[in-house]
């Protein structure tokens, strides 16, 4: 399997980008193909004492940053490691593509060189988070602040066959992201994505409070992007806190530095339970062809989790389940 990765997407890149991919390589049995400025990748590597073994290169000098406007991708910037990437991807040069740079252009980039599989009506970021017991999947959590009923009711779809297909959880519980749990409760568009998301092939599970997300209360939690990406920003940060006032009081007096101790592996396996970089990150849903957004902040160890879920991604045949359960959605209307 051959993997496209943007080398020059991200706060670290390309030096935790190629330490990511490098580490791939040796552990989960990739080929790897970097896009970006072949003279900077080799020079990074080789200071570095990088190994690029099954790793090749194609080389483009330009780079998509973080302050370029989404539609850059198509016009000034088609020709950045980004563009190339998804370009490579959609002429068939490898197996999926990620990068962990500007999340507005990989939406547009993906739904405009890669393409939306079809009847899919918008394509969904769809983070992988962790819970009392296990992970959740987050979709949609920014690509789309706008949404229509039918959109959420895919997002439902697609998140379900990945938790299924990719993660192991058989008939994966799907939840609607609302202010209360009763079936009336929200507004419009909740109410009919609620009676979308009951008829849909998949188990339905009603409403849920973003209080209890946190406690299992789904497998898969279903928000327009707005309300998804204030989810997301909103859990992450609150984990970060919470650990950093743990370490505070641990470190507070010589007693709670003996206790500490005495609780250390313990609270190191809370740590990485609570650490969304265990994921890496999380798949473009809906397009083509597997598209992955690690996150923009990825080191070498999120960005190798990224190309492991990325790899179970191709593995599972996850675009063509998608493809194939839209048949099972009444009112699908072609793109």
């Amino acid at each position: 399997m051959k993997i496209i990765v943007d080398a020059f997407g991200g706060d670290n890149a390309p030096l935790e980008i190629i330490k990511g991919c490098a580490q791939a390589v040796e552990e989960l049995d990739l080929d790897i193909m970097l896009t970006g400025s072949e003279q900077e990748i080799r020079r990074v590597a080789q200071a570095n004492s990088i190994s690029l073994n099954r790793i090749e290169i194609a080389d483009t000098p330009d780079v998509i940053t973080m302050e370029d406007a989404a539609g850059e991708i198509m016009k000034s910037k088609s020709n950045s490691s980004m563009a190339l990437g998804l370009k490579k991807l959609a002429a068939g040069e490898g197996d999926a593509f990620l990068s962990a740079g500007n999340s507005g252009a990989l939406v547009v980039g993906a739904t405009f060189i890669v393409k939306r599989i079809k009847g899919i009506k918008r394509v969904a970021f769809a983070p992988v988070l962790p819970k009392n017991k296990g992970f959740f999947m987050l979709i949609d959590s920014g690509a789309n602040i706008e949404c229509k009923p039918e959109m959420l009711c895919q997002f439902g779809v697609m998140a379900s066959i990945y938790v299924e297909k990719v993660m192991g959880v058989k008939n994966p519980r799907v939840a609607l992201a609302n202010v209360g749990t009763e079936d009336h409760k929200g507004g419009e568009l909740q109410h009919q994505a609620f009676a979308l998301l009951k008829q849909a092939p998949i188990h339905f599970i009603g409403n849920v409070e973003a209080r209890d997300i946190p406690d299992d209360a789904a497998d898969v939690i279903v928000a327009d992007g707005f309300t998804g990406n204030s989810i997301l920003k909103l859990y992450e940060g609150v984990a970060m806190v919470m650990m950093g006032k743990f370490k505070e009081i641990f470190q507070k007096s010589l007693k709670n530095k003996i206790a500490a101790a005495m609780v250390l592996p313990d609270m190191k396996e809370l740590k990485r339970t609570m650490d969304y970089n265990e994921y890496g990150g999380a798949p473009l849903m809906g397009v083509a062809k597997p598209v992955f957004k690690a996150h923009g902040s990825a080191k070498a160890k999120t960005l190798k989790n990224a190309l492991r879920l990325t790899k179970a991604y191709v593995e599972g045949n996850v675009v063509q389940e998608i493809a194939d359960s839209l048949q099972a959605i009444r009112g699908v209307e072609q793109p």
